[in-house]
């Protein structure tokens, strides 16, 4: 299946959710909560209709036990995501209405489970949590076919942060996905996608599952905190120092507090002295200072001048030595 196809499976499906409905028969009501509520229930009903209809030919909805379907090979979302906590609406919805959404499955051919989750992990964690069946789709697909529906239904949804996504990206990478398979897989273009995986390149997981899935901090702003995490060497032990020994720091707030710890002023090094001597038989000859403006020797007043213009004279052999030395060091 092409990308054009499964992009159109879900364009069809928007696009009847979007066909007005008859007119009501009854006055509504005027409470713009009670409206909302009620637009997210029918909104609901008619995709779980709609995507019956549009699947009944060549696939078909059925009962599984959630024991019966792994796991995606390829998380899209970080660890939590799926805790009792993170899907108690979703299990309190189900618990009162029903699966009315199906997701999609395919069969499993790699031993294990007979079926693997392609899309629907939340409501599979939350049937399963209420130890009932998963109402799904069956399809066969490929590898390739499976991420692309994986990451559209996402896209569709909006449902991914941004950084979520870029992990999803260099995921799939990682295991060996094509870039254009990647590129589908999340409904955007290769300049994007490029810029996606150089984020997640540079930030290690375990600092992103620090920071959690941030939905409110979007592209730039992450940039600027991929470009701040380069610059230092000490990233990640500040951003675990900032969030971690028992600091109660609130999900929205724990991006914030991770790039101002990358852009707090480093500290000088612990071994690094303020001031060094320098001597010569006992005898001091000058005084090295270290700032950050630069370095700086002071000669004492018991050195000769012509020590120091012999040391001038010679100050450019002696950095060309220290620079085919240092050079010679990385080589070996």
């Amino acid at each position: 299946m092409s990308r054009k196809d499964s992009r159109g499976m879900f364009a069809n499906v928007l696009g009847q959710l979007e066909q007005p409905s008859a007119a009501p028969t009854t006055k509504p009501t005027t409470s713009p909560h009670l409206l909302k509520v009620a637009a997210g229930v029918r909104q609901i009903q008619e995709k779980g209709e709609v995507l019956d209809r549009l699947l009944k030919d060549a696939d078909h909805v059925v009962d599984v036990d959630p024991k019966d379907v792994a796991p995606s090979s390829i998380p899209d979302r970080f660890d939590g995501a799926y805790d009792d906590a993170a899907i108690a609406e979703i299990a309190a919805s189900i618990r009162e209405r029903g699966q009315i959404v199906p997701g999609l499955i395919r069969p499993h051919k790699n031993g294990g489970p007979p079926y693997q989750i392609v899309f629907g992990r939340r409501r599979l964690a939350a049937v399963k949590s209420l130890g009932l069946k998963f109402r799904a789709i069956i399809r066969e697909l490929s590898d390739e076919e499976a991420i692309i529906f994986q990451g559209e239904e996402n896209a569709n949804r909006n449902d991914l942060s941004f950084i979520e996504k870029c992990a999803f990206a260099l995921a799939q990478e990682q295991v060996g996905y094509r870039r254009d398979v990647i590129c589908a897989s999340l409904a955007t273009g290769k300049s994007h996608v490029s810029e996606m995986l150089r984020i997640a390149a540079v930030l290690p997981r375990d600092v992103l599952l620090a920071i959690g899935p941030s939905p409110e901090i979007g592209r730039r702003r992450w940039i600027d905190f991929a470009d701040a995490f380069a610059t230092r060497q000490d990233g990640a032990a500040r951003i675990n120092q900032a969030l971690g020994q028992g600091n109660a720091v609130a999900g929205k707030d724990r991006f914030s507090v991770a790039l101002n710890a990358l852009k707090t002023a480093q500290a000088p090094a612990s071994e690094q002295p303020a001031a060094a001597e320098i001597r010569a038989n006992g005898f001091l000859l000058a005084t090295v200072s270290y700032a950050k403006s630069g370095s700086k020797i002071s000669f004492t007043k018991a050195v000769p001048t012509s020590f120091v213009d012999f040391l001038s004279d010679r100050m450019e052999a002696l950095h060309s030595e220290f620079v085919q030395s240092t050079q010679r060091s990385s080589k070996g």
